[in-house]
């Protein structure tokens, strides 16, 4: 049992570990937006990944092109007495949050806004309609057109963007399709 311990304590004697830990212990993710998140190589967080879940604290899971990681709860009862959850979170308290979107959308956008294509990655065209549906308020009904016409300063594509915003639950769309707003609870 002391080998564990020790094992599990030196796999957290990391600063960027446990902000892993940290951030996974708030919801899980991809170790792309890790890396953009903690400003790493994928490299690096491949390896902090690794040692993490050497002692059980990780997993992962295929999801499309991306292995998705989460804090397993189980191996994190052995750090009850020593932390507690709103511990953990803490740590990483100072992660720029938004970093991973930043990261897509310099990636993916020209110098004046509009996109130079549309991803087909589920994690960075949710970073991209994030970025896109900052156009529309809140509260306002919009036509098609209009919908249209504001897409088209993104994209040609319209069409595509107005699908995916409604189908990821960005925008809500009614009256026969003739009538879109906004989600309040999305961004």
């Amino acid at each position: 049992m002391s080998d564990e311990l020790v094992a599990f304590f030196k796999a957290l004697a990391d600063a960027n570990r446990l902000k892993i830990v940290g951030l996974l212990a708030q919801h899980p993710y991809s170790g792309e937006e890790l890396a953009a998140l903690l400003d790493l190589k994928p490299s690096t967080i491949s390896h902090h990944l690794s040692k993490l879940a050497e002692v059980g604290l990780v997993s992962a899971r295929a999801e499309g092109y991306y292995s998705v990681y989460q804090l397993e709860e189980a191996a994190l009862q052995k750090t009850r007495l020593l932390f507690s959850h709103a511990d953990l979170v803490s740590v990483a308290a100072g992660v720029d949050a938004d970093g991973y979107d930043r990261k897509v959308i310099g990636d993916f956008t020209r110098p004046d806004g509009s996109l130079k294509e549309i991803p087909a990655q589920r994690k960075k065209l949710e970073a991209i309609l994030r970025y896109v549906i900052k156009d529309f308020e809140a509260g306002k009904h919009y036509s098609e057109k209009q919908v249209n016409e504001i897409l088209a300063r993104f994209h040609a594509d319209t069409a595509t963007l107005r699908r995916e915003l409604v189908g990821y639950g960005f925008m809500e769309r009614g009256g026969g399709g003739r009538e879109y707003w906004r989600k309040e609870n999305r961004i």
